[in-house]
């Protein structure tokens, strides 16, 4: 069953929740068993609602295939402890369920539970604030400057005098008013244009109810921008921030393995497992996650863009938000990510556990690490999984410095410091260029929208895989066949006709034409 998708907004996670409750209780099957010389109707064993449900969650887009079976069983736990589901006599609020024949039943009562609602005043407060901070980029203010030291951030002399070069140090020989920009009027710029992007690459008309503007701290994203080593991971002034050094000599031990620097070779049996067990328990004693407690809505939102037809916008949407953490929790989470896609393709690791794979080991271990709501929230695991599996896969793209994003930032300070240029000869004054903002629209012409940029993309993977020169011809047209059973209105618009595939692989179409009718002879009857 798909996934019929949880628009972006606050409390997602209870939108995914209600979602997930309701498809189980209209889908799952329902029987007459028989259990001690006594029959039930309408009810299911724990057996069944495990096979069941585990289906559902790996063919959901939110969740994905690395759910594993035990994490369906601890979620059939919480529908037990929620009274989603309860048992065959109506007892519920345990956790006692385990993969086996014990039957349960679904609750007349409502499993659905309520969003809270965000005070219309607040909602508005925060509104208008950004609209102001929006205009507000538009003027030089003369605000006395700040020096942020959240999180042990210094910026180095260097760094400073770099960034101030990159950004502000124009030409300014024409300027009738040589005015100063302040670095307040820069962190304003970073914090704008940043949610621009933001906005524009996930393609909601308003990023209100996803995360407040004053949650975005400009100095983590210059400090991320800027202070980088040659691998691109960050790179912490103040060490006291950094992980310790037994810490990143486990680390580099286990991404190595089985060559190391800073480590001799085992001497004992199951050395790699304590070597990794000291790494998981340091991750698992912070005391936030890395993508930190506040950026938990944000982040379970980008969860509904990972899909593989919107590859794309994930990748440019993590990118541009794991910008905004503090310095060392994107430090923190760049080694890790290396850490555990490096160990995840060594086929020379030992095996670290006995039932478990080492990708599915790393996801179960770092997961809740990575990603977990102050609050506790009965969909955690499985969210948490979904998004570390895919960074893992994209961590290189997904952690690299954007350059455009500093273009764009050297761009408009450029037109906030020419904003007043006296013309050669004639004394006027030349106005700003004019920026255009996303205005809110109607949620028909948002669904429409969306709708057509959804097909756009798939039509892109269309010519992908049509244009894919190293694709062997066998594995192009069995792609082909997949795309053209998946999404056939597409499939027939760029290929009407079986000419045009004859075009594309320059033999036979694999569209079989109608055979040819030969009439049959008639048989004369013998008898005379």
């Amino acid at each position: 069953m798909e996934s019929r998708g949880v628009p972006p907004g606050p409390y997602r996670a209870t939108k995914l929740w209600n979602e997930v409750t309701t498809s189980f209780r209209t889908g799952m099957p329902l029987r007459k068993h028989r259990q001690h010389f006594k029959k039930y109707g309408n009810c299911f064993t724990a057996g069944e609602a495990v096979d069941w449900l585990y289906d559902l969650l790996r063919n959901n887009s939110n969740f994905g295939p690395e759910v594993t079976r035990q994490q369906t069983i601890q979620l059939l736990r919480k529908f037990l402890k929620n009274h989603v589901i309860e048992d065959i006599k109506g007892r519920w609020g345990s956790e006692n369920l385990d993969d086996n024949n014990q039957l349960f039943r679904f609750p007349t009562t409502s499993p659905l539970k309520t969003l809270p609602r965000r005070h219309p005043e607040l909602r508005k407060n925060s509104i208008e604030n950004f609209s102001k901070d929006k205009d507000s980029i538009f003027k030089l203010r003369n605000f006395s400057r700040r020096t942020p030291k959240k999180h042990g951030l210094h910026f180095s002399q260097e760094n400073t005098e770099k960034i101030n070069h990159e950004i502000i140090n124009e030409d300014q020989e024409n300027l009738v008013d040589n005015r100063e920009i302040s670095q307040e009027d820069v962190e304003e710029v970073w914090r704008c244009i940043i949610l621009i992007y933001l906005q524009t690459i996930l393609g909601v008309p308003s990023l209100e109810e996803v995360i407040n503007p004053r949650q975005v701290i400009p100095q983590y994203i210059m400090y991320n921008m800027a202070n980088t080593s040659k691998h691109g991971v960050v790179v912490l002034q103040d060490k006291s921030d950094d992980l310790p050094h037994w810490v990143l000599s486990a680390m580099k031990c286990l991404a190595n393995w089985p060559k190391s620097n800073d480590m001799n070779n085992p001497t004992y049996a199951g050395f790699e497992r304590d070597v990794f067990r000291t790494i998981a328990d340091y991750f698992l004693d912070l005391p936030e996650p890395l993508l930190t407690f506040e950026y938990y809505e944000l982040f379970v939102n980008i969860l509904g863009l990972l899909q593989p037809h919107l590859e794309r916008v994930a990748i440019d949407a993590l990118q541009l938000c794991c910008l905004l953490l503090p310095p060392p929790n994107r430090r923190k989470l760049q080694l890790l990510m290396r850490m555990i896609s490096r160990m995840s393709q060594n086929v020379d690791m030992p095996k670290l556990h006995d039932a478990m794979g080492t990708r599915s080991l790393m996801i179960h271990t770092f997961s809740r690490c990575v990603l977990c709501c102050a609050e506790e929230v009965d969909l955690d695991e499985l969210l948490a999984a979904r998004l570390v599996s895919f960074l893992m896969d994209h961590h290189q793209e997904i952690l690299q410095v954007p350059s455009y994003l500093q273009t764009a930032v050297e761009k408009h300070l450029d037109y906030l410091k020419k904003g007043h240029i006296k013309n050669p000869g004639d004394g006027e004054i030349a106005p700003l260029p004019i920026y255009s903002y996303c205005k809110q629209i109607s949620t028909q012409e948002f669904d429409e929208q969306k709708v057509s940029t959804s097909q756009a993309a798939i039509a892109e993977l269309l010519e992908a895989i049509i244009k894919n020169k190293s694709l062997p011809l066998k594995e192009k047209r069995r792609k082909l066949k997949q795309f053209q059973k998946e999404y056939p209105l597409i499939y027939h618009k760029r290929f009407p006709t079986t000419e045009s595939e004859v075009a594309i692989f320059g033999d036979k179409p694999t569209i079989k034409q109608p055979m040819l009718v030969l009439r049959k002879p008639k048989f004369r009857n013998l008898r005379y």
